[in-house]
């Protein structure tokens, strides 16, 4: 999908908005409505400004909280965003999580490691992360007992790679979207 869309902008004639609305569709397909407020090219990278609106599935209060949270921090928060590690039992956690995800949007059919492998690397996936996924994924999963006491910041980290795990054939089915409304209220609850 991130390569058709890439051809798109290098062959289109109206790059600008076809990038703009590109923008705008990759942000709805999680539910969040944003418009993009300025476009420019500087030092070989692209530059755009955002104004998002309160995603879908945000609550009123957590969209309220999230915005407090912005105004009484935005100034000092750091311009790259600080992954916070994780321990071995987290991200052993986290690879258990993601392998259900896969194993959710492929139910019917076995997986293969060699066809899964690259599509997972164009995620971003460090070679350990996917060596835990690998592992995991010749175990079946069981979506209650991996949410069972499920710590906020592996659901908020497992959440973020599995709607792009979940993405990757561009649907979500029931089985993924349950594994995803699980580790949104996950991180809802605590």
């Amino acid at each position: 999908m991130v390569r058709t869309q890439i051809r798109l902008l290098a062959n289109s004639h109206a790059t600008y908005s076809t990038l703009v609305t590109t923008i705008a569709q990759w942000l709805g397909f999680l539910g969040v409505q944003a418009n993009v407020t300025q476009l420019h090219t500087e030092s070989n990278r692209i530059q755009l400004s955002l104004t998002v609106g309160k995603p879908d599935s945000c609550d009123d209060c957590d969209w309220e909280k999230i915005l407090q949270n912005l105004e009484r921090n935005g100034a000092n928060a750091p311009t790259q965003p600080q992954a916070s590690p994780l321990t071995p039992v987290q991200e052993r956690k986290l690879q258990r999580l993601l392998a259900y995800v896969i194993q959710a949007g492929n139910p019917d059919r076995p997986l293969e490691w060699e066809s899964l492998y690259p599509q997972l690397q164009s995620l971003g996936f460090e070679e350990e992360m996917l060596a835990g996924i690998r592992a995991a994924l010749k175990v079946p999963q069981s979506l209650d007992q991996l949410t069972e006491e499920l710590d906020t910041d592996v659901a908020a980290v497992a959440l973020s790679k599995a709607v792009g795990i979940a993405m990757l054939d561009r649907q979500i089915n029931s089985s993924e979207d349950k594994a995803l409304t699980a580790l949104l209220d996950a991180i809802k609850q605590r």
